[in-house]
């Protein structure tokens, strides 16, 4: 219920074994009951308790790559090689939770480039059927106008398109973005601020 930010802190601040059980319990959670809360609200007695009731719900995965995105480097690594041992698969949904589409915004105009010669053009136009008009924005503007009109033809021309084939395809580059980083051939920037330019 609290800020990313704030539960990467205290999870990287408990002993590993503690720390790992309290994410797991995350995990698994179910909607806590309202007494609950009320006895911790009037134990706390915070700020943050006061939101509960217009907090919308999220998928336990989500939550949790949001604070695994708010650790350090080494911290992260600690927690998901150990998340590994207990939960392969809470481990890979996590992962690959933790850099989405729409990260992509914070790349420079060369790495757009980079990652537009490496992806399959129709797999590009169905993944921004589901983006933010920014971001779409953001590709075409890297793209000659003559492609631009092109993919935008191809994007209208599709239709309605599932969201689950959205999710694939913008999954898909992801992966091709994040290979292109490990090669050192793009940058993607990190959440906490740490990785940016200086010209």
């Amino acid at each position: 219920k609290i800020k990313s930010e704030h539960a990467a802190r205290v999870l990287a601040a408990l002993p590993e074994d503690f720390a790992l059980e309290c994410v797991m319990r995350m995990l698994r959670m179910e909607p806590v009951q309202r007494e609950i809360l009320d006895k911790i609200e009037q134990t706390l007695r915070t700020e943050f308790m006061s939101n509960l009731a217009r907090t919308s719900k999220r998928d336990s995965h989500e939550m949790m790559a949001d604070i695994f995105n708010a650790f350090d480097r080494q911290t992260e690594a600690r927690f998901i090689t150990a998340l590994e041992e207990r939960n392969r698969e809470a481990a890979e949904r996590i992962r690959a939770l933790m850099f989405v589409f729409e990260d992509l915004s914070k790349l420079d105009p060369g790495g757009v480039q980079t990652l537009l010669r490496s992806v399959e053009k129709d797999q590009l136009a169905l993944a921004l059927k589901g983006a933010s008009d920014s971001l779409r924005e953001m590709f075409f503007s890297n793209m000659s106008e003559r492609a631009a009109k092109i993919m935008r033809e191809d994007m209208e021309t599709m239709g309605p398109v599932r969201l689950r084939d959205v999710d694939q395809a913008q999954m898909a580059i992801v992966q091709v973005a994040k290979d292109l980083a490990n090669k050192g051939e793009i940058m993607l920037a990190g959440a906490g601020g740490d990785d940016e330019l200086v010209y």
